[in-house]
């Protein structure tokens, strides 16, 4: 199931550092009441199995996972 090489973590970790702001494109969490597509947060880091741990602005703390999920990394005015 975490079947990610070491390269590809890298490089998730290259394109969305701690501090980068994204925005939610899909998430596939049953449990998940908080977020919509769109929905915005800080990325906190990125861990050994590839997810985007993320605080988003509406409190949540749900992170990306990598292969289920999708946010892009976004510039805010």
């Amino acid at each position: 199931m975490f079947n990610i090489s070491e390269k590809t973590v890298e490089r998730l970790r290259k394109e969305y550092p701690t501090g980068a702001r994204v925005e939610l494109i899909h998430m596939d969490d049953p449990y998940n009441t908080k977020l919509f597509p769109g929905a915005r947060g800080t990325v906190k880091y990125v861990d050994d199995i590839g997810t985007i741990h993320v605080r988003w602005d509406c409190g949540s703390s749900l992170g990306v996972v990598y292969g289920e999920d999708a946010c892009r990394k976004i510039k805010e005015d």
